[in-house]
């Protein structure tokens, strides 16, 4: 029995900034001049031209700001409780509206029709979350199963794909409704240690959702075939990636050396998944590597001996919006669903990075329509709103 990806669709959040205006932010606010030398060499390699973000004012006076000058003019940031605030409030309105956005586009699956709802965010905690809210205010039934992946960082959108793919093998009349949600943005830090320089040059806020049943898609339509999952882990970058709760906002290990601890290992675990399936690396169409950073996608590509053509929605998911954890990998899938090619089946990789160092994968079948225009398409374009 197949299981489908029918159409995915994302959100932002209206407020954005070009990296250009965040170097010049964070170099004002630096300590000396070697760190405003770091600052300048990593926001200028990022690959990053534009971030979305739920927080509008970052400093000054006014009751919004937020980080405001202490007593000895440092500037000091608000504590978890008020930054998990932030996220409760914002997430709420941003959830059920792209619920109700990817619904609306979904044609022959309505409210009614969803069993499973599954959320994802490593970025706030809060319950009734976001699951609830989607639930009740769409009115979809009170009985609709809901789940949470919590805290699991840039990987947890394939797994929670995993976990909709079980649900419509053990029930085929099951549909599911998968979203990832990260306001990274709540999380800045400046401390001025190269870890934070490097993490808050990167992460950015945005949201996205996918539907996913064993109904065939109307040949019309554009969708992903799910073909299988695998995952590992590759210990030797467990200090280099860790996520932990900190007392002002969420604390982040993120070591320059996770690229090439990607570009050494990722081979020989694409290889010898591909090759249960009876694939090799060749017989990949494309590919949507996690956008986690520039580095990132030149090792996976190098390591794996990619073709630009073969990485490039993944080069400008992280170009147009930077790293929004779990939510990029399905920007990256709806990109490649965006491309203008004609009737047909690729095969396409996804793999995606997280703390540990996790690794997942999700191998999938593009199916493109033959007639299909821009708004019959499986993907829905970014689109930002005022939360």
């Amino acid at each position: 029995m197949a299981v489908w990806i029918h159409r995915i669709d994302s959100l932002l959040p209206e407020f954005s900034f070009t990296q250009e205006e965040a170097s010049a932010k964070m170099q004002e606010w630096a300590r000396d001049e070697r760190e405003r030398r770091l600052i300048r060499a990593i926001y200028r390699s990022s690959g990053i031209e534009r971030r979305h973000a739920v927080i509008r004012n970052y400093d000054g006076d006014g009751p919004d700001s937020f980080f405001r000058a202490g007593f000895d003019g440092s500037l000091k940031g608000p504590g978890t409780a008020a930054r998990n605030a932030i996220f409760a409030s914002e997430s709420r309105h941003l959830s059920v509206a792209l619920a109700r956005k990817i619904l609306d586009n979904c044609p022959g699956i309505d409210a009614g029709d969803v069993t499973h709802v599954v959320t994802v965010s490593c970025t706030g905690f809060y319950n009734p979350g976001p699951d609830y809210y989607i639930v009740r205010d769409l009115g979809m039934s009170l009985g609709t199963e809901r789940y949470h992946l919590g805290f699991m960082g840039c990987y947890a959108a394939l797994p929670a794909l995993r976990m909709a793919a079980q649900f419509c093998e053990a029930d085929p009349g099951a549909v599911v409704l998968v979203q990832c949600l990260e306001l990274c943005s709540l999380h800045l830090q400046l401390s001025g240690t190269e870890d934070t320089i490097l993490a808050n040059s990167l992460f950015s806020d945005g949201a996205a959702a996918a539907i996913v049943s064993a109904r065939e898609p109307a040949p019309e339509r554009c969708a992903y075939r799910i073909e299988g999952f695998r995952n590992t882990l590759v210990p030797a970058g467990e200090q280099d990636m860790a996520w932990r709760i900190g007392d002002h906002g969420f604390d982040i290990a993120l070591s320059s050396y996770i690229p090439k601890i990607i570009g050494a290992n990722i081979r020989e675990f694409v290889e010898p998944s591909l090759s249960v399936t009876g694939l090799s690396i060749a017989d990949v169409d494309l590919w949507a590597i996690h956008p986690g950073g520039k580095s990132i996608i030149d090792q996976a590509q190098r390591s794996l001996s990619l073709r630009p053509e073969q990485v490039r929605e993944s080069r400008e998911v992280l170009r147009k919006y930077g790293n929004m954890s779990s939510v990029s990998i399905l920007f990256v899938l709806a990109e490649i669903l965006e491309r203008q090619t004609e009737a047909g089946e690729e095969k396409v990789c996804a793999v995606a990075f997280g703390p540990g160092l996790t690794v997942e994968m999700a191998l999938l079948a593009a199916l493109r329509a033959p007639s299909a225009s821009p708004d019959e398409r499986s993907s829905g374009k970014p689109v930002a709103v005022q939360a």
